[in-house]
């Protein structure tokens, strides 16, 4: 599987020790010819080269996700 990434950003996970949330844009994240992804990754420790949990987001969902998290913010 060909893969790359670049990672965007990279913070502290709130209220964990020493964990991170990591976002990432993968090109070809299913092989050769497939559309590249933003991908959010949740590390519980951040000395881990692999996230505990991850979701891969293609382009067109973007717009859709920050609004719902938004919308999951306000409720919070």
């Amino acid at each position: 599987m060909a893969k790359s990434s670049e990672v965007i950003d990279s913070f502290k996970l709130a209220n964990s020790e020493s964990g991170k949330i990591e976002v990432a844009v993968i090109k070809e994240p299913y092989g050769e010819e497939s559309k590249p992804v933003a991908s959010i990754g949740i590390f519980l420790d951040d000395s881990g080269s692999e996230p505990n949990w991850k979701a891969h987001i293609p382009k067109d969902n973007i717009d859709d996700i920050i609004n719902a998290l938004q919308k999951a913010k306000e409720l919070l």
